[in-house]
């Protein structure tokens, strides 16, 4: 989806491409908020979340090992779908 919107808005005459990538960044950080704290990157999620397994904390709450995977397949299912629109529209690269 950033792609595509990368590739729509970037040649805006107004330059307000940079805004809609942005906007799109908050959109799913907020969305993304709540379970995760704000974790659209894969390491900023797996790494304390092994931390956290692995420390010997007193009262330490759950890892939440069942949501793991959103933040590492995620990102790798939009980048493949995101490929194939931009492959499917070819005028979108020129």
């Amino acid at each position: 989806m950033l792609v595509i919107v990368v590739l729509l808005l970037g040649k805006t005459p107004s330059e307000l491409g940079p805004l809609a990538v942005a906007m799109l960044v908050v959109g799913i950080g907020a969305s993304l908020g709540g379970p995760t704290g704000y974790a659209i990157n894969p390491a900023r999620d797996l790494g304390p979340r092994i931390a956290h397994t692995l420390l010997p904390i007193p009262n330490k709450g759950s890892s939440d090992w069942a949501y793991a995977w959103v933040p590492i397949v995620g990102p790798l299912i939009g980048a493949a779908l995101a490929g194939g629109t931009v492959l499917a529209f070819p005028p979108l690269l020129s």
